[in-house]
């Protein structure tokens, strides 16, 4: 963990959204940025090896506690054909600065997610792939109040590559005001993006151990991001910091695949992950 002054860190966080709002609220906003990269795991589960993506675009403070902290995760071994392997992965990890109260920042690895072939690629249809997967429409009530926010969805696919059950298991806003307005804007973020949701089809895997399966489940990000009228949304620079209000997480009863430690957070806009798949982390993301 990383303690920053606020002064380091106030240009990231919208003065507004701090400054407006219940005070009980207010003290919920936090920032984050999603880091992504590629992580290589030895044959007994240590970190081999790992790389950022675009390394000079991100703030040093983040770059020294990455460094700080990857080295000593350890992992359940990859086998393979019976003997443990060496595995490279994609890498995304999620690092928040929440304030302190007294000036401060505290800097920390929040979640992370470790995916397929650092390629990102499908190889060969061993992987879940979206066949259709058409963007919700925004809410016309939440465009009109300037409500923004990410809904994470968590859904189980068929053999069919239908969706069986879908649920919003965490929904983040960008804006801040009471509790009870705050979950009103949640659900209907959240009833859009399921109602979208319900209608996306995928491609199942069809080779591999995963072709066995009789459902799969996973996780799909959903970004809500208001743009002045007559412009193009805008796109998030990699390496800034996000001010938002983090949502309760909630699993639906459906999900009953065992979970690979991963953060619901952790996972890039607009991608798709397979939960319960992916590198094992048995260490916490700090290493205490």
């Amino acid at each position: 963990m990383k303690r920053l002054m606020l002064g380091t860190l106030c240009w990231m966080v919208s003065v507004a959204a701090l400054a407006a709002g219940p005070y009980a609220v207010r003290k919920r906003v936090q920032a984050s940025m999603l880091v992504t990269g590629s992580i290589v795991v030895a044959a007994d589960g240590s970190v081999a090896s790992y790389d950022l993506d675009k390394r000079g675009q991100l703030p040093a403070a983040v770059v020294g506690l990455i460094r700080q902290n990857v080295p000593s995760w350890r992992f359940v071994p990859v086998v393979r054909d019976g003997r443990p392997v060496l595995a490279k992965a994609a890498m995304s990890l999620r690092v928040v600065a929440r304030p302190e109260g007294d000036g401060n920042y505290a800097l920390t690895i929040g979640g992370s997610h470790f995916g397929q072939s650092a390629s990102g690629i499908d190889s060969g249809g061993r992987t879940i792939t979206s066949r259709q997967r058409k963007s919700p429409s925004y809410p016309v009530d939440a465009a009109r109040a300037r409500v923004s926010g990410t809904v994470y969805l968590v859904m189980r696919v068929n053999r069919q590559g239908l969706v069986d059950e879908a649920a919003a298991e965490q929904v983040n806003l960008d804006v801040v005001a009471s509790d009870t307005e705050m979950r009103r804007w949640r659900k209907v973020l959240a009833d859009a993006s399921l109602q979208a949701a319900r209608r996306w089809t995928f491609n199942p895997p069809t080779v591999g151990r995963e072709a066995a399966q009789s459902a799969w489940v996973v996780r799909v990000p959903v970004t809500f991001a208001l743009s002045e009228w007559g412009r193009s949304a805008p796109v998030e620079k990699y390496g800034s910091w996000h001010a938002y209000v983090p949502g309760p997480r909630e699993i639906p009863s459906w999900e009953d695949k065992p979970r690979v430690p991963a953060s619901v957070d952790a996972v890039a806009a607009g991608s798709i992950s397979e939960v319960g798949r992916g590198l094992q982390l048995t260490t916490p993301l700090h290493g205490s």
